[in-house]
């Protein structure tokens, strides 16, 4: 079996997380969370009061910050921001609320890009995000672009926020605004926007359960690089034992 980079790209709460962390643990592949990784950034700005329209303090700041993906003490893998387990904290609306912005500034980007590309460099991995297949991994052998409809997304994110046992009382208005400004600023903005590459699978998860979801990624896996599907079922198997 060869190894392969496997570079998701969609926008929010099309369930991207959830194909990758499957795809790496059926797989034995590293999950790397990009979009933890700009939240992470997101929370430090917040916390630390930081200018985004200040280049010399954004800068500043990002030397300040170092992010990495360790167990946490349930076990499972947490975003830990300066040696802090942030995975909660940066799943908050709050967050949610400035991410985008952040993640649009070019000096976030070029530092996180840099981050990503050093992690994915002996293959056997699986990134998800806004430009892995465009712009951090363009050579990446399986490119998906995820999709599903807005309401679908909406009561995603709403489960997604229940299971962190957020505090905050939000609306279902204030939700869908949240996910409407972020597509656009995802979408628009100069550095990196955005968009399916040309060579990526398209995939409409709208009415696809998660092993359904699951079963056809690992066939278009299975397509490319010989992995066979009875190692595959082994893999399953273990993980699920």
């Amino acid at each position: 079996m060869s190894d392969i980079i496997i570079a998701i790209d969609g926008y929010s709460a099309c369930g991207k997380s959830t194909l990758a962390r499957d795809l790496a643990s059926h797989l034995g592949y590293t999950y790397i969370d990009t979009g933890a990784m700009y939240r992470a950034v997101t929370l430090y700005f917040l916390d630390h009061q930081v200018d985004l329209s200040d280049a010399q303090a954004v800068m500043k700041a990002l030397d300040s910050i170092r992010i990495r993906f360790q167990p946490a003490s349930d076990g499972a893998m947490a975003t830990f921001l300066n040696g802090q387990n942030v995975e909660d904290e940066i799943r908050s609306m709050r967050v949610s609320g400035s991410v985008s912005e952040v993640a649009a500034l070019s000096a976030v980007r070029r530092a996180m890009v840099r981050e990503q590309q050093e992690m994915g460099m002996q293959k056997r991995v699986v990134l998800d995000g806004r430009d892995i297949g465009t712009v951090v991994f363009p050579q990446a052998e399986l490119k998906i672009f995820l999709t599903a409809d807005f309401e679908e997304r909406l009561r995603r994110r709403f489960e997604e926020l229940r299971r962190g046992g957020s505090q905050q009382a939000l609306s279902s208005e204030e939700v869908a605004d949240n996910l409407r400004k972020r597509d656009h600023i995802d979408s628009t903005r100069a550095d990196s926007p955005l968009r399916q590459a040309q060579d990526a699978k398209r995939l409409d998860n709208t009415t696809l359960d998660r092993e359904s979801q699951l079963e056809l990624v690992l066939k278009w896996v299975r397509e490319l690089t010989g992995y066979p599907a009875e190692q595959q079922n082994q893999i399953q198997k273990n993980a699920n034992s």
